[in-house]
């Protein structure tokens, strides 16, 4: 019963900072929402036993987003300056994108059959580390390693923008 009630105040966090995170204008508030979902999942993490997984989460995104809170004072120019206002277009075609991505989650949700024996509890099955490891760069069917690939890409593309955008005109 307890572990329900954590379970729901967690969610709850992580979603309400999520939103929070994605409306909001100003970019430091963003960060520090981003903040606060990244550590609630790591509580996620605590709540089913994975400790490791857990610390791991807190160290590596708390230097994210202490990163990512240097490039928004680095990119972002003085505060007074007034945001441009959006067109309704664009605002109809980022509603519209969305509803197609939520679309197409739901799709691959509803229409894929998850493995049941992925992750198991690890009072149950210890995982020896080795089959982590060949399981995280194995282009297998259960493999990670095209995933893995395209969050680098993704992250790089991330740091040329930011590139582009910092450089003076």
């Amino acid at each position: 019963m307890a572990q329900t009630i954590i379970f729901l105040i967690l969610a709850a966090i992580i979603l309400g900072c999520g939103i929070m995170a994605v409306t909001t204008k100003r970019i430091m508030r963003a960060a520090t929402y981003l903040m606060f979902v990244l550590f609630g999942t790591a509580g996620l993490y605590f709540l089913m036993g994975y400790t490791f997984l857990g610390s791991v989460q807190v160290m590596v995104y708390a230097g994210g987003v202490v990163v990512l809170y240097i490039f928004a004072l680095m990119l972002t120019g003085r505060q007074d300056k007034k945001n441009p206002t959006v067109s309704l277009a664009k605002k109809f075609a980022a509603l519209v994108a969305s509803l197609c991505g939520a679309g197409l989650f739901l799709f691959a949700i509803i229409t894929h059959q998850f493995a049941e024996n992925i992750l198991t509890p690890p009072s149950e099955q210890t995982t020896p580390v080795s089959l982590l490891g060949e399981q995280l760069l194995s282009s297998d069917k259960f493999g990670y390693l095209l995933p893995f690939e395209i969050v680098s890409i993704l992250l790089l593309a991330c740091i040329v923008g930011s590139l582009i955008i910092a450089r003076k005109h």
